[in-house]
């Protein structure tokens, strides 16, 4: 073992007696603090592992290693119980370095009261006194929604009395306000029968459980009895419930209902955290759904992060499922669950939903964060392309290039400037190219990049960070020239992009760079070079047009460019100048000039 801790000698006798056995093992600083909990197969060798590894990549683990003092472990018999014994003790201890877990007392309940004629309402404090609790609902909603429905279809008790049959027999209480609006039906007189209100408890169970189809059958055969015994305002009752079961299926209802009491898991994992959705699914229906996010501590891997999740929400929902599906393998066998990967059909369309909802609560998160902090997802924007493009300083001042021509004529070109990865449209430039002849688009990147940065240069302004060519290894090299001559080579960084593949060119470097298609720094790129090419391909059609227009004048024998200027300056279009007068051509340009066009286009 390679000595990286400080109390190595201390903690080396402990490491060498651990069994190999699976368990958890916890690491304690000089203070008794304790650092970090973690699981094993094989005690032995996962903590070794932690004294043996170079964690040179690893800022965090490194810190953690250097700060342990002491080990204890527990052994368990399996690795699904050390998983289950993990989750417990994070959520006991907090440690500094685990991936925190929120405990469920936060969320609420529905409990059936453990009394005669249970009352059934939701709470937040879970008691040990014998009553049912169902949940935790991640959703209040989802529980409003349920307790909603239960109480439309079913009466029962809200009072609080003390329902023995002593106590009933003798009349200590009166019916209320809930009896004689119909919300009850009076068992504290002995106007209902335990009998029968147990029988709606027995089938609110069923319902807050997802088996809305056990309570439709039931509820079939209660109304084809009443039918049977010319009950018909009974039958009518029950009749209702069951439409009113199925209105309230049809809404839950999103895949098919042969998908029986299943788990869904989708991870959508993110450079520094996750966000894992939970859902529960029973006959085809979501009856719970939750998504968290879990920020990584020691760069832990996402199979991880869902494993630990999988634990977490199985534990706090009370899930009892035999299969769960998920759109990563665990990294931990899961005895007793049958684990499904689909590729297509239903569970295939769960787990999309499953992984939509972690993305959608991961926007929204975002978005909450921008409301709080707006400049954070710039800074977060600068920072990464920083890194990505190895640059000294983060670019919040770019400048982009883009040339125009059509087959050399009317050579334009156009240059745009993003300030903190926004576009500042009151900077953008255009230029029409003097000193090139043809199509040469080198020669011309070559003469407006000079001019750009000669002038910021002679009027003292802030130059950017990061200039950006639209093309290849050519343009960019023309831009690279410019820059030697005015004394800025190594103070800017500049780049090129090539369309085809979207690679990103460095000066004298023939290896391009290829950026993952999906990071910010090059949609940032992407969208400075399309905006440097939109803006340019304006002006040049815009020019393109103004020079056809001017062409057709200057076609007029004794006409030339000057004389088109004015005429174009007053009348704005060649077909103004068409219907005017003589008289109003000779004002701008004099009667002998003005005979010369209106005599060309009478001819035409």
């Amino acid at each position: 073992m390679t000595q990286i801790n400080r109390n190595f000698d201390q903690i080396e006798p402990i490491i060498r007696s651990l069994p190999e056995k699976p368990g958890i093992y916890q690491y304690f600083d000089e203070n008794g603090k304790i650092l970090y909990v973690g699981k094993a197969k094989n005690l032995k060798k996962r903590v070794a592992s932690y004294f043996t590894k170079d964690h040179s990549l690893s800022g965090r683990l490194r810190v953690l290693v250097k700060k342990i003092a002491d080990i204890r472990t527990i052994v368990v018999e399996t690795e699904m119980d050390a998983l289950l014994l993990e989750n417990n003790l994070i959520k006991k201890h907090q440690p500094r370095y685990n991936v925190q877990l929120k405990d469920d007392k936060s969320y609420p309940w529905i409990c059936i009261k453990n009394e005669r004629f249970p009352r059934v309402f939701p709470t937040r404090n879970v008691v040990d006194d014998g009553s049912e609790y169902f949940g935790p609902y991640a959703s209040v909603r989802m529980m409003n929604t349920l307790l909603d429905l239960i109480k439309r279809l079913y009466t029962r008790r809200t009072c609080n009395f003390n329902l023995t049959p002593q106590n009933i027999e003798k009349g200590k209480f009166k019916v209320c306000l809930e009896y004689h609006i119909g919300n009850c039906k009076g068992p504290c007189e002995g106007l209902q029968s335990e009998e029968d209100y147990n029988r709606d408890i027995a089938e609110i169970r069923q319902i807050i459980k997802g088996n809305v189809n056990v309570v439709k059958k039931e509820l079939r055969q209660l109304m084809e009895k009443y039918a049977a015994e010319y009950a018909f305002e009974q039958a009518q009752e029950v009749k209702e419930r069951i439409e009113l079961l199925e209105r309230y299926q049809s809404k839950s209802t999103i895949v098919n209902p042969k998908i029986n009491n299943v788990d869904v898991f989708a991870i959508v994992p993110e450079e520094k955290s996750a966000f894992v959705n939970f859902l529960k699914v029973v006959n085809g229906a979501i009856i719970q759904s939750h998504t968290i996010e879990l920020k990584k501590k020691l760069d832990e891997r996402p199979a991880q992060l869902l494993t630990l999740a999988i634990t977490d929400f199985r534990q706090r929902f009370n899930s009892d499922s035999k299969e769960i599906i998920v759109n990563l393998e665990p990294d931990t066998e899961l005895p007793g669950l049958e684990v499904t990967l689909p590729k297509i059909g239903d569970k295939k369309k769960l787990v999309d939903l499953s992984e939509r909802n972690a993305t959608y609560f991961k926007m929204e998160q975002d978005k909450q964060k921008t409301l709080v902090d707006p400049e954070r997802h710039t800074r977060r924007i600068l920072k990464t392309m920083k890194n990505d493009l190895q640059m000294q300083e983060e670019p919040s001042h770019i400048e982009a290039f883009d040339n125009s021509n059509t087959q050399g004529s009317y050579p334009v070109a156009a240059m745009v400037v993003f300030k903190n990865a926004k576009p500042d449209k009151k900077e953008y430039r255009h230029f029409n190219v003097k000193t090139v002849e043809g199509p040469n688009d080198y020669a011309s990147m070559e003469e407006i990049v000079y001019r750009r940065y000669s002038r910021l240069l002679k009027e003292d302004k802030a130059l950017p960070q990061l200039i950006v060519i639209d093309g290849g290894k050519g343009q960019l090299s023309a831009a690279v020239k410019s820059l030697e001559e005015l004394g800025l080579r190594h103070k800017i960084t500049i780049i090129g992009i090539a369309k085809r593949l979207e690679e990103i060119y460095f000066p004298e470097d023939p290896v391009p760079l290829y950026i993952d298609k999906k990071s910010e720094t090059l949609r940032v790129i992407q969208h400075i070079r399309d905006e440097a090419h939109r803006f340019g391909i304006t002006h040049h059609r815009k020019r393109r047009e103004k020079g056809t227009i001017k062409t057709e004048l200057t076609q007029i024998k004794g006409i030339g460019e000057a004389t088109a200027n004015d005429l174009l300056n007053k009348f704005r279009s060649v077909k103004r100048i068409k219907e005017a007068s003589i008289g109003e051509l000779e004002k701008e340009i004099g009667p002998a000039k003005a005979r010369l066009v209106f005599d060309h286009f009478q001819r035409k």
